[in-house]
């Protein structure tokens, strides 16, 4: 990636900074298997952090540790309130600088990214190219657990930056907003991949794939790439972007990109997306 963002940490940095005092580092990764159904399975990764990781890196275990129990979607988001608490217990505090990492997708650690940033903890950064890149560069692993101690943290509430089927419904149509897929184009025009109820995509709705944003290394395409690919589709700076795809994973790329390097201000993710959508036969759908 060429370009300068804050929220975007080099291998060569992170390198540099190994052992600082303040820094939190986190393998994000869960493992996304087909299903038997054609649907995902959802798999911790943890077995893969226990056999080499970033050295002083802790796991953040999305399903089991940072998403609502009681919904009956996947990766929903607790509340605000209980995602402060949590985060906190696993060492992201006040003085801390946190980097996020995941394997063979940067998806995992841009979803913790807008999480932290849901609650008003923006001290954090995504490590460009993930544990792939730091691994083909045969950079030091460790197999010993770090658990970081518990911190104090503050909740700071940006609940605006996940939105809800109503505000997508209520979108359709509306020229002030944008309403943007982040799964495949096949996807996008049901004409294959993984489904999440009815095939297709939300009416009216553009599509960007999270996976179109970073190269063969995992890390993020060039900046003057990423921009083009957002303007192809009209995402003009002053526009609102409402950011779906199938479980709220993948939507948060597209969010990551548009905010922390391009510097769109009004950018939401549509928290349970497809898996809740493509459900419900009263809420309008196209394909082709």
């Amino acid at each position: 990636m060429t370009g300068h963002s804050a929220a975007v940490i080099s291998t060569d940095e992170l390198a540099r900074r190994l052992g600082a005092p303040a820094l939190r580092i986190f393998d994000c990764t869960t493992y996304l298997k087909p299903g038997p159904d054609g649907r995902y399975i959802a798999e911790s990764g943890r077995s893969n952090y226990d056999k080499g990781h970033v050295p002083g890196a802790a796991y953040l275990d999305l399903q089991a540790d940072l998403s609502d129990k009681s919904s009956k979607l996947r990766f929903t988001l607790p509340s605000l309130e209980a995602l402060t608490k949590a985060f906190a217990a696993k060492g992201i505090g006040h003085g801390t600088f946190v980097v996020l990492y995941s394997h063979a997708s940067p998806v995992w650690a841009s979803r913790i990214w807008w999480m932290l940033r849901a609650i008003g903890f923006d001290d954090a950064a995504i490590l460009d190219g993930g544990l792939d890149k730091w691994k083909a560069e045969n950079r030091p692993l460790e197999t010993e657990a770090t658990v970081h101690p518990a911190a104090t943290l503050t909740l700071r509430a940006r609940p605006e930056i996940f939105t809800d089927k109503t505000a997508i419904k209520g979108a359709i149509g509306n020229k002030a907003t944008l309403t943007l897929n982040a799964l495949s184009h096949d996807q996008h025009k049901g004409a294959g991949g993984v489904v999440y109820g009815r095939a297709g995509r939300i009416a009216g709705s553009s599509c960007v794939p999270a996976a179109s944003l970073f190269g063969p290394d995992k890390a993020l395409k060039p900046i003057a790439d990423l921009r083009a690919a957002f303007e192809g589709v009209g995402a003009a700076p002053d526009k609102r972007v409402l950011v779906y795809c199938g479980g709220g994973i993948a939507a948060t790329l597209d969010a990551f990109v548009l905010t922390a390097m391009l510097g769109h201000k009004n950018v939401s993710v549509y928290d349970n997306s497809m898996q809740e959508w493509a459900n419900d036969p009263t809420l309008p759908m196209e394909a082709g």
